[in-house]
């Protein structure tokens, strides 16, 4: 049996053995009893077919609209922040006239250290509706306006989530331009340069087109993570419901049906309806970047 083992017929699948495993267990068999359960209603002790009910209910919940457009316009904002700004910071810091950048490197990252339940309750409190909290008395004093309820309003609220995103994410991105960064051989700047190219001129027709994987990848990850944003908002709101929605989200909306309601029917139909938007959504935006269905030349 031993000697079987120590083969080399078996042990290249002994190897691959716990990703299969984890693989069929956590993704296939999840899938499987998602897509099972959203034409189910499946309470404690109580599964009943229903056919289309669960995805009836789902769009004539008046939460359900309120959820998708919070994520949309949180899952754009984000994009809007989160590619350009990180890109221009790593450039900025790979420059040989950029001086302390391992300092700012550090800085930039330090956010990471940081787990999103802290993150939240330190924001929560930053962003409180008092005239002492941290972002109003800047408001009130130095702006000269007036307090804002942000965890009441739509659009403050939408702001607070979209700040808390950009603080916690843009220092993995730059890190991932960065590496891009790297990969970019230093002769083709130099010839630029020989050329008479100026900076603009490099970081438009040389750097932009060279990170085009990087952007693709980043562009990717962040419509997944925008699209399934739910702790950031549960920790804002200290895991009750938003006032009006205002911080609902569709992992949110999963989340309130299936766990807090039971009805996890309702949230198997709500979540493989995430699942095709988030897979549709990124097959649309590869296949608009030439990633798929284009030949290379």
């Amino acid at each position: 049996m031993k000697s079987k083992l120590n083969s080399q017929k078996v042990a290249p699948y002994i190897f691959v053995l716990p990703f299969v495993l984890i693989f069929l267990i956590f993704f296939v068999y999840s899938i499987g009893s998602t897509v099972l359960m959203s034409f189910q209603s499946v309470h404690i002790g109580d599964i009943q077919f229903v056919k289309l009910e669960n995805f009836r209910m789902l769009f004539n919940n008046s939460s359900f609209p309120i959820a998708i457009r919070n994520s949309l316009v949180y899952t754009a904002l984000t994009l809007l922040l989160l590619i350009p700004f990180p890109m221009t910071f790593a450039v900025m810091l790979n420059s040989k006239s950029m001086r302390g950048s391992g300092l700012f490197r550090a800085i930039l990252f330090l956010p990471l250290l940081c787990s999103v339940v802290v993150a939240g309750i330190t924001f929560r409190f930053m962003f409180s509706e008092t005239n002492a909290s941290l972002v109003n008395s800047f408001v009130i004093n130095v702006l000269g306006g007036e307090k804002v309820p942000w965890v009441r309003l739509q659009w403050p609220a939408m702001i607070l989530l979209v700040t808390l995103a950009s603080w916690r994410w843009t220092g993995i991105n730059v890190i991932y331009f960065l590496s891009g960064l790297n990969s970019i051989p230093v002769e083709l700047y130099e010839a630029s340069e020989i050329d008479g190219a100026n900076t603009w001129q490099r970081f438009r027709y040389l750097t932009i087109p060279m990170l085009k994987p990087t952007i693709i990848y980043v562009l990717t990850i962040s419509i997944y993570g925008g699209l399934a944003m739910f702790a950031e908002s549960q920790m804002i709101w200290a895991g009750k419901s938003s006032p009006h929605n205002v911080g609902l989200t569709i992992v949110g909306f999963i989340y309130q049906n299936g766990i807090s309601q039971g009805n996890l029917g309702l949230a198997s139909a709500t979540g493989l309806l995430l699942l095709l938007a988030v897979l549709i959504i990124n097959l649309v935006q590869l296949r608009l970047t030439g990633v798929i269905g284009k030949e290379n030349d």
